[in-house]
């Protein structure tokens, strides 16, 4: 049992033993409502705690057999791929075929027009009017300018008045001769008066001669005035504006005429080529000159070889060669630095191969060939002529096989490659991958790269 509270006792005066006294009882603390609500949620967050522990542990577990799964899967990859070997390397290819290649001499050059002429007054006077403008192309017989011919004028009508009294001078002389021929029988008069009339009479004659000069002159200073185009040609920049008086005498002239259709061009060969070129033109074949631009690669014109210096030039060892083109469309111009290439043969039916499958080192000349397994093996060759972006191949290839153009850098003897031949009507383009091996209808390509006949 449990015992009630106790009280305090007091001695009681008689017995002198305590008496239990009742104590007052205790105040009751009423408990708060906000404690009583604390107690409550205690339990609940404990709850969401461990809840929110239980689903991180689940998305880690999840996220660790995720990252397991693809890190094996990674793996297995990486050891196919290295069963597999290295993976082909991308390259544009191209395809050995027959065609026909020429033979060049290439060398240096100018623009060198077949006539230029400055033009000059040939009579002193006023420029009174142009009649050209400045680039114009002007035909020959043209009027380009004139002069004030006043002066002349002038001057000729002094000429043909003096004539005329020289004329009336000579008639009257004559007539004296006549007489004193019948005279001169009967004797009334002397043989030496007849001679002296027929001396008088040749004077005479003489004098008029001269004045019929003195009229021409007249004339050719009077058309002299009119000054027009000696020949046909591109008109250059005005040297003298109107209004100046001009002199025969002048050193500059009034404007330079050039002529531009047709027009040559001079270049250099070596003299060591010099036999092959003068064998050609004796026997009378005419051989073809093309000009280029100064990188040459785009053709300008193309002509004919006109004409060979006369001596080799002994500080450079080489000849000036003149040849000659039509110039209708101006893309030639004077003193315009041309690269020109002389043809001297035309091979038939020789192996061809792009210029830039061809690669080079110190020790030899080769190209990377494409098996039909898709790998390239080194193939040393012999190169012969080069036209624009075809190369003759005297040994070492032969038509239909592939060789790699671009991505050699990359390359070594058994690497596997993905080739990409580009069709000859399209750029190179990625998309464009015929089967590795596939060959070019010698038919088609026949030829190689055909040059344009300007």
């Amino acid at each position: 049992m449990l015992d009630g509270p106790r009280m305090p006792t007091e001695p009681s005066p008689e017995t002198h033993e305590p008496i239990a006294v009742p104590s007052a009882p205790e105040p009751v603390t009423p408990v708060p409502a906000e404690s009583a609500r604390r107690g409550k949620t205690k339990p609940s967050r404990r709850r969401w705690l461990w809840l929110s522990l239980c689903v991180f542990l689940v998305l880690g577990l999840i996220a660790y057999l995720l990252w397991a799964k693809t890190s094996r899967a990674n793996a297995d990859s990486a050891a196919k791929a290295a069963a597999k070997g290295p993976p082909p390397i991308p390259v544009v290819a191209a395809t050995s075929h027959k065609g026909d290649i020429g033979v060049y001499y290439a060398g240096l050059g100018a623009v060198t027009p077949l006539a230029t002429v400055t033009v000059r007054s040939r009579v002193d006077g006023q420029l009174m009017n142009v009649r050209y403008r400045e680039g114009e192309t002007v035909h020959k017989g043209d009027l380009l300018a004139e002069i004030d011919d006043g002066p002349y004028q002038a001057a000729l009508t002094q000429a043909e008045g003096q004539l005329i009294k020289d004329q009336a001078a000579l008639e009257n002389a004559r007539i004296d001769l006549a007489r004193y021929q019948q005279l001169v029988p009967q004797k009334a008069i002397p043989e030496q008066q007849l001679a002296t009339q027929q001396a008088t009479v040749h004077q005479d004659e003489g004098v008029v001669k001269l004045d019929e000069g003195q009229i021409e002159g007249a004339k050719v200073n009077l058309a002299y005035c009119k000054i027009t185009a000696p020949l046909t040609g591109r008109i250059g920049l005005r040297l003298v504006d109107l209004g100046n008086i001009v002199h025969a005498a002048d050193t500059n002239g009034l404007v330079v005429i050039t002529q531009m259709d047709p027009i040559s061009a001079i270049f250099t060969i070596s003299e060591d080529q010099l036999q092959v070129v003068l064998k050609k033109m004796a026997a009378g074949q005419t051989l073809e000159v093309d000009a280029y631009d100064r990188d040459a690669k785009t053709k300008l014109a193309q002509g004919s070889l006109t004409t060979l210096d006369n001596q080799i030039d002994p500080t450079t060892g080489t000849l000036k060669l003149r040849a000659t083109f039509e110039n209708a469309k101006g893309t030639l111009f004077p003193n315009q630095f041309v690269n020109a290439r002389l043809l001297v043969q035309e091979k038939q039916g020789v192996t061809l191969a792009p210029t830039a499958a061809v690669q080079r080192n110190s020790q030899a000349t080769y190209v990377y060939v494409v098996k039909a397994d898709s790998t390239v093996t080194v193939r040393p060759i012999t190169i012969g002529a080069t036209e624009g972006d075809d190369s003759e191949v005297t040994s070492g290839l032969m038509p239909g096989e592939v060789v790699v153009m671009t991505g050699v850098d990359k390359l070594q003897e058994g690497s596997k490659v993905n080739a990409q031949i580009p069709s000859a009507n399209s750029p190179v383009s990625p998309s464009v991958s015929p089967p590795v091996g596939a060959s070019v209808n010698p038919s088609v390509k026949k030829g190689g790269k055909a040059r344009k006949k300007s």
